[in-house]
């Protein structure tokens, strides 16, 4: 059925546990967030019914609009946001659209199930819900959902909608109502998502007049016959002879929850020929249709399939510093769930991004996961009325010869560099990871990047966090890096050479090497060369090659070089 419709009737448990928090804002404040909540949610209805365009994916408005009712609830501000005020069209429907109450987990689906028999799954189709009347066969009419009881008539589009009949194989009067869907090929919903399915045939069927083409990708699934036979099989063996095959196809009769699981899973997961958002319960029997309402029915029931973008609430902005000193910025979540992960934070990936974004505590953004493991960010859906200040580290502030040293403000370089140092890409030393080399560093042991190699027992269980055994892991992984070889400690300090370039020597001989000199050398080009030759000709370099001399590093004994203090 069309997006934004009864989204008063989401269950809670369906959204992010987060959403049930009541946030820490005065009156003020909270009047300001509803009013702009409203607002929002106004112009994106307004958009959708009148110039058939999604704004945003359904999802998204499904969150949103909970939590306009949970800020509600919190602030008890009265008001409601009637999505549909647009929507309503100037012809009646012969029978009202109903509504579907949503079921957010199995759990739900088993309250629903239980007593019940006779239950049906179907397809929740992903398109717009309409209204067809055929008279002696023929279809005569086409009305949009409207507001359930008055749609919009779109019967000049018939002609042009080739993939629905026209005329049926007996002369009947009858009534329809299903989904006009766009027509895709093979589309399996768990890889490809919506893929705006439903605001394209939004789109097309809002214009003035259609094309053969495009009326051509229009089809229909047929979910009801309001004055059909009683029972659903026979309504689907009749619907089928009357030339719409599909809706028997994409029905199951189910008899328990772990039935309607695995349907829901196995559409989800399936190659069909239009987009879906989760799938449908029906009883088998429901009231005559002069009794319906537009309103969510006891016969029927949505379960959809899990959210491929969760609204998450920014608690904070992050400016991670790496070991070359790229600057990441991070967006502190308050946790949310998405396909079984709970995520509380997500990468903008550059300092650029998010000044374009312009993310603030308290923003509201949407999150997806890309290959299914890594969070990503997608969009800001709402900007909080207060705009937090946040402060970025400063332009130049870090590049790759910044932070050797745990120094105010270069903390989180250093460790980036200890760890690179620690990892399989430097001195593989095992156990040493992140959370160790902070550790290390912030009880004072580790303020250089030489220190760890003078740490003792006794040193080592002083710091927090390290036990008698740990300390002695820890001996032996340093004992593991101290015997590395040159090339290898050259890599881990972060010498700037693809790895096709041999570092074979030892530090003096390197460190004489002009720009030109390594400009010379097989695969190196100018910035490469320079890169190099600066690695080597650094102040703090040279002075951790000549600490790693004292050390007996291979490749870094005398003759030690002189070094202007």
């Amino acid at each position: 059925m069309p997006w934004m419709l009864f989204f008063t009737l989401l269950i809670l448990p369906a959204f992010p546990s987060h959403a049930r928090e009541c946030p820490a804002w005065s009156a003020a404040r909270a009047s300001a967030e509803v009013a702009a909540l409203r607002d929002t949610l106004g112009r994106w209805d307004d958009q959708y019914h009148r110039l058939g365009k999604a704004l945003v994916a359904d999802e998204l408005y499904d969150q949103s609009h909970q939590r306009l009712l949970q800020l509600q609830r919190c602030f008890a501000l009265a008001g409601e946001l009637n999505s549909l005020a647009g929507a309503r069209g100037p012809i009646a429907h012969p029978v009202p659209h109903t509504g579907v109450d949503k079921l957010p987990d199995e759990t739900a689906v088993r309250r629903w199930m239980a007593g019940r028999s006779g239950v049906w799954i179907q397809p929740k189709v992903d398109g717009v819900a309409a209204s067809l009347s055929y008279r002696q066969g023929q279809l005569v009419q086409l009305l949009s959902r409207g507001d359930g009881l008055q749609g919009h008539d779109w019967s000049r589009h018939i002609p042009y909608l080739e993939a629905i009949p026209r005329q049926l194989s007996r002369p009947l009067d009858l009534t329809l109502q299903g989904e006009l869907y766009l027509h895709l090929e093979a589309h399996v919903q768990s890889q490809a998502g919506s893929v705006n399915a439903r605001g394209t045939v939004a789109g097309l069927l809002a214009r003035k007049q259609l094309d053969r083409e495009r009326g051509a990708s229009i089809g229909l699934f047929v979910w009801d016959w309001p004055h059909g036979p009683t029972h659903q099989a026979e309504r689907l063996a009749q619907l089928s002879a009357l030339g719409f095959p599909d809706s028997q196809h994409y029905s199951k009769a189910v008899d328990t929850p772990e039935q309607a699981a695995h349907w829901r899973l196995h559409w989800y997961r399936s190659p069909l020929p239009f987009a879906t958002d989760g799938v449908i319960l029906r009883q088998d029997s429901r009231p005559p249709a002069e009794r319906w309402q537009a309103n969510a029915p006891y016969w029927i029931a949505a379960w959809k399939h899990p959210f491929a973008q969760a609204l998450a609430e920014v608690r904070d902005v992050h400016f991670r510093v790496g070991r070359t000193g790229k600057i990441t910025p991070l967006l502190k979540l308050h946790p949310v769930e998405l396909d079984d992960r709970r995520i509380s934070q997500v990468s903008l990936g550059s300092l650029a991004r998010w000044q374009a974004v312009d993310v603030r505590p308290g923003d509201q953004v949407a999150i997806s996961l890309a290959g299914l493991t890594i969070p990503r960010f997608e969009q800001v859906v709402h900007r909080a009325t207060e705009r937090q200040p946040v402060a970025p580290p400063a332009p130049g502030r870090f590049d790759a010869h910044s932070c050797w040293q745990a120094s105010a403000g270069c903390e989180e370089q250093f460790i980036a560099r200890l760890a690179w140092l620690g990892s399989k890409h430097g001195l593989a030393m095992p156990g040493t990871g992140p959370g160790t080399w902070r550790r290390l560093v912030e009880s004072g042991r580790v303020a250089a990047i030489t220190d760890w190699l003078a740490l003792d027992a006794d040193q080592l269980i002083t710091v927090p966090g390290v036990s008698e055994a740990t300390a002695n892991r820890l001996l032996y992984s340093f004992a593991v890096g101290r015997s590395r070889p040159f090339e290898q400690w050259l890599r881990a300090l972060g010498a700037p050479a693809p790895r096709a370039l041999s570092l074979e020597g030892d530090w003096p001989t390197l460190a004489k090497r002009s720009t030109a000199d390594w400009q010379a050398l097989p695969g190196i080009g100018e910035t490469r060369a320079r890169q190099l030759a600066k690695f080597f000709s650094t102040t703090d370099v040279q002075r951790i090659a000549e600490r790693l001399s004292d050390y007996d590093i291979d490749g870094f004994q005398l003759p030690r070089l002189s070094v202007e203090q």
